[in-house]
């Protein structure tokens, strides 16, 4: 959590937990965050930042297509990440 620059965190209601949110707070992140149905104190949330959210999702389904990243079959962290941006330079450019 110290690592991430962006201003925003963005995530499903799996990830709706007050001790998250209260990180997030401190370090001055705003968490967009889908509210659970049994949340006793709602919060406002950006539905415009969350919708954007199916981006990412979309591309990661889109890179688990690729056998090789799905199953990893890489034994070596640089050559899994050069395969990787290649396959993401592949879905960029289609």
């Amino acid at each position: 959590m110290d690592e991430v620059g962006p201003k925003a965190f963005i995530a499903d209601k799996a990830y709706d937990a007050d001790r998250l949110i209260e990180k997030l707070d401190k370090r001055g992140k705003a968490p967009v965050i889908h509210l659970r149905k049994n949340r006793t104190h709602p919060r406002n949330i950006h539905f415009s930042i969350y919708k954007n959210r199916n981006i990412s999702e979309w591309f990661f389904a889109r890179l688990k297509q690729f056998r090789g990243i799905a199953t990893r079959y890489d034994k070596l962290k640089s050559t899994f990440l050069a395969t990787v941006q290649l396959v993401a330079i592949v879905i960029g450019i289609n």
